[in-house]
């Protein structure tokens, strides 16, 4: 076991296309934003102490468990430890499965945990916290645990956070690219012919991927043909822009990002805030827009040419955005 401090990290991520229509199947793109990071700290603890999870970033305004809000006077607390922690609690969840996955024992140490990944917004806050535990966690032990595996730990962590999830979210950050993806199937890694830069604007409003998720579904139930037929129009957008992506074709990107958005409010996961800011987004030069994630909230994404990015940024926050974020994707092999 370390007898050093040992770090790991995971990024967030945004979808570029596919929400909701990836859970049945259809194939959704998603990419990494390096820019910002979930980050635990393993150290060593004193004998006997068992093993103690730190997460005084995320005790304000974690959603537990499940995104669903807790009563205002039972707080998430801010520190730990894994032998009384409840079962359905993400980080010690985390932490047992890494555990029970090596047939290791419960070391004396204590897992700190931080985050500038915005919470509840779709951007994969939970997925990378949990990469980077379970990540410091084997490190700690002295294993390391291949990608697969990883991944495969988080998307369990995923399914107490959201109830059904497509499994996009543990795929992007745990392999930080840029990812092609159907549900039950191999993952693919995108080839980026040429670099293109996006602007993430968060409306402040929390999105819930679980409730957004339950929503779509009671649709479905209701009326299955004509919800089948928007997600078969949504996974056509993706292969689309797969082949835009993999040719460099930022103009027909932009495009298809703007096709995208206008289903999902047909889906019924948009709302105003997010609907303004799209269209502002637009009007002041960004090639496309579109809400990123679950939707009823959260954030939009906006790709920019480098030369606008400043002044889309600037409409963005004068029309209410409470934070912008500003990423590239970056060409591959």
């Amino acid at each position: 076991m370390a007898s050093v401090p040992l770090q790991s990290s995971a990024p967030g991520k945004v979808i570029l296309f596919g929400e909701h229509a990836v859970v049945y199947g259809r194939p959704a793109i998603a990419v990494p934003v390096t820019q910002v990071r979930a980050t635990v700290t393993a150290a060593t603890a004193p004998p006997a102490s068992g093993l103690t999870l730190v997460a005084s970033d995320l005790a304000a305004d974690t959603p537990h468990p499940a995104d669903s809000p807790r009563p205002a006077d039972s707080p998430r607390p801010m520190q730990f430890a894994l032998a009384t922690a409840p079962e359905d609690e993400p980080l010690s969840a985390a932490a047992r499965l890494t555990l029970a996955h090596l047939s290791a024992p419960e070391p004396d140490a204590t897992l700190t945990i931080s985050s500038t990944i915005p919470i509840a917004s779709g951007m994969g806050s939970g997925a990378a916290v949990s990469a980077a535990l379970i990540r410091a966690l084997a490190a700690f032990l002295g294993r390391t645990l291949e990608p697969s595996e990883t991944s495969e730990l988080v998307f369990k962590i995923e399914k107490i956070h959201h109830g059904t999830p497509s499994g996009i979210d543990n795929t992007v950050v745990v392999y930080e690219r840029p990812v092609f993806f159907v549900r039950g199937q191999p993952i693919e890694r995108l080839s980026v012919a040429a670099p293109f830069t996006l602007i993430i604007a968060d409306t402040s409003i929390p999105s819930s991927t679980k409730v957004a998720v339950e929503h779509v579904r009671r649709a479905w139930t209701r009326t299955p043909a004509h919800y089948d037929a928007l997600f078969d129009q949504i996974g056509d957008l993706a292969d689309e822009a797969r082949r835009a992506i993999e040719t460099g074709d930022s103009e027909a990107l932009g495009a298809l990002m703007s096709e995208n958005h206008a289903l999902l409010i047909e889906l019924d996961v948009s709302s105003p805030e997010l609907d303004e800011l799209v269209d502002v987004a637009r009007f002041a030069g960004a090639q496309g827009a579109k809400l990123s994630g679950a939707g009823l909230g959260g954030n939009i994404i906006a790709l920019v040419e480098d030369e606008l990015a400043v002044e889309v940024e600037e409409a963005l926050i004068e029309a209410g955005a409470k934070r912008v974020i500003r990423t590239m994707v970056s060409a591959t092999e």
